[in-house]
């Protein structure tokens, strides 16, 4: 990265490549301060709520004075500090976050799904085409685990009825999740990771939704936490 444009423009509006590793190096360390004293996070959740941009703008400008190479350094700093806290952090403890509270297997769960989220952004701003793995698995299943939050984050009826997820892995294999729905979405797991962090608009990918609760979902599928996510445009 350090030989990279930082200042390449990203998809995600009003953020360069710069931003994006920012906001990275600062959830890390929000991450770190929840794992280690949770208490002390959650003090700080209503001040963050009530100016929730304010607080992703200071993310950013707190680090644009830094060089490349000491912004590389301060987020690999950051990044081992959380990993870190996860050796040290109970495994059956629940840790407050923007969303509900989590475990701690999924909490990591969610910081590989940002890193690979905001790296997509970063892979798009410099043209590079990522070559995807079998560890999209966890953001599927993420994906899949958050279908009623995206509804309840909107202000909606979550729903009460599931949907089978059928997704083409990487390596031609299928992974699946909602057995005994009628409801289905069907595609490839990349394409699902993309919808869900909404790195693409559903038009740009090859998901199909079978029955009126996979269409709901998909039109409104969000895996991360915060508020409603505007999603991007059709390309």
């Amino acid at each position: 990265m350090t030989g990279a444009d930082l200042t390449a423009a990203t998809p995600a509006e009003g953020w360069d490549v710069r931003d994006s590793l920012s906001h990275l190096a600062g959830s890390d360390v929000e991450a770190t301060l929840s794992l280690t004293d949770p208490e002390g996070f959650l003090a700080k959740l209503p001040v963050i709520a009530q100016d929730i941009e304010g607080f992703l703008t200071g993310q950013l400008t707190e680090r644009r004075g830094l060089s490349p190479q000491a912004l590389v350094d301060s987020w690999q700093m950051t990044f081992d500090a959380m990993l870190a806290a996860f050796d040290r952090v109970d495994p059956a403890a629940k840790l407050p976050w923007y969303g509900p509270p989590m475990s701690p297997a999924s909490f990591a769960t969610a910081r590989l799904m940002e890193y690979w989220a905001h790296g997509q952004d970063i892979a798009d701003a410099l043209g590079v085409t990522r070559t995807p793995t079998a560890r999209l698995r966890h953001i599927c299943h993420l994906g899949y685990r958050t279908r009623g939050f995206a509804f309840v984050n909107r202000g909606l009826e979550p729903p009460t009825s599931d949907v089978r997820l059928e997704l083409t892995a990487p390596d031609g294999t299928t992974w699946a999740y909602g057995e005994s729905a009628t409801d289905t979405v069907t595609g490839p797991a990349l394409d699902f990771c993309l919808l869900v962090t909404q790195r693409r608009h559903r038009d740009d990918l090859s998901l199909v939704a079978s029955g009126a609760a996979a269409g709901e979902w998909l039109a409104i599928a969000q895996c991360f936490a915060g508020p409603p996510g505007p999603g991007r445009s059709p390309r």
